[in-house]
């Protein structure tokens, strides 16, 4: 199985591992049975709903360590809305690729990213969840990361209705 440089890279040197004390937003996702686990925890400006800071907990394979470590720093820096933009794509695309048989663990960061924003407004009834957070949520849980097939870990933005 090959890595790309850029998997490799945040597997070997992972960016902004740790767990925020006083997080704004977490979220837990993975499955135990498969053995990858992940934590995001998220801490947002209450002014601004910028993500001023983002820290990932990973058990799991290389590729799970990598992906982790990729969606927080395409997240950081960004508000609410603009992370929402962030996609399992979006990160296999900046990591340089995955195997197939990996493909899962970009869809594991992405859930971990929109478990953490699901927490958040969770945590702030006084703000105004975007509805898209509402509906890549749905999207994301009726979606099997392990299930037949190389597409069911592929999901974007146009795999929506499926």
């Amino acid at each position: 199985m090959l890595y790309s440089d850029e998997v490799l890279e945040h597997f070997r040197n992972p960016r902004n591992m740790g767990e925020i004390e006083d997080a704004d937003g977490v979220g837990d996702v993975g499955n135990p049975v498969c053995g990858d686990m992940m934590r995001l925890t998220i801490k947002v400006d209450p002014e601004t709903e910028r993500i001023v800071d983002v820290r990932f907990q990973t058990f799991g394979c290389g590729a799970a360590i990598a992906t982790s470590s990729i969606i927080t720093e395409l997240v950081k820096g960004k508000t609410v809305r603009e992370a929402l933009e962030v996609s399992n794509k979006t990160v296999v695309e900046k990591l340089g690729g995955l195997p197939p048989v990996k493909m899962h663990c970009s869809l594991l960061a992405e859930q971990g990213l929109v478990a953490a924003l699901e927490d958040y407004f969770r945590r702030h009834p006084e703000k105004q969840a975007p509805p898209e957070l509402q509906e890549k949520a749905r999207r994301l849980r009726n979606v099997d990361p392990h299930g037949p097939g190389e597409k069911s870990a592929q999901v974007d933005e146009e795999d929506s209705d499926e």
